[in-house]
């Protein structure tokens, strides 16, 4: 039974790079932030639990066009274009762009919604005059949101495109929450006045945050 192909998303433009081979094999890895808190008396600081850090997930892409003798850039460089900032996504008050999020899917019932922070391409193979064809490129994507709480894939009608809902998890504030909705976390007044939140720190576990698209 063959493998389902991976392949990355462009969340802003929906553009699929597909990956020509599945990796062999790829990392996962976390760290969280403590602290030290002095206790009088004992020899063990007590350990405080500062805050949660993004999930990395690295892997090398194998890339080969030679029996079609296409040049591989043709794949490498949309993957590149991942990391370079797109004027199109300004941010409304500073007027900074800043590279598109993505998501590496592999198969349909595994995604994980990221940036890219770190890739380096090497050429391995090249036609008589020049053209690369084969190509790996080392990849690291950080995580931008909770695990478990993507939006739906395919929505069914106009009132899924305009809005959804967020849940608030323990742990959950509107800075993050609209960076995580919108990648940029300077817009968590616009969720605030969706939901007539007049105090940014009185959000509660539990609570349904109406997520409007971002003006």
């Amino acid at each position: 039974m063959a493998l389902e192909k991976a392949h990355i998303t462009n969340l802003e433009t929906n553009e699929e790079i597909p990956c020509l081979f599945n990796p062999t094999e790829y990392a996962i890895a976390k760290n969280n932030r403590w602290d030290s808190v002095k206790v009088m008396g004992d020899d063990v600081p007590m350990p405080k639990f500062i805050s949660g850090g993004a999930m990395k997930l690295t892997m090398t892409l194998f890339f080969d066009t030679y029996e079609n003798k296409k040049d591989v850039r043709t794949y490498t460089e949309k993957l590149f274009k991942l990391m370079q900032v797109d004027r199109k996504l300004r941010n409304k008050k500073n007027k900074k762009g800043r590279p598109p999020r993505c998501m590496f899917n592999w198969g349909k019932k595994w995604g994980f919604k990221a940036i890219i922070t770190q890739m380096k391409q090497r050429f391995t193979l090249f036609l008589e005059d020049g053209t690369p064809v084969r190509a790996t490129v080392d990849v690291t994507f950080q995580q931008v949101e909770k695990e478990g709480s993507y939006p739906p894939q395919n929505p069914t009608t106009q009132a899924d495109l305009d809005r959804s809902i967020r849940i608030v998890k323990p742990g959950d504030r509107l800075d993050l929450i609209a960076y995580q909705e919108y990648g940029d976390p300077t817009l968590w007044k616009q969720i605030a006045e969706a939901n007539e939140i007049a105090n940014p720190m009185d959000i509660q576990p539990g609570q349904r945050l109406v997520i409007v698209p971002a003006e």
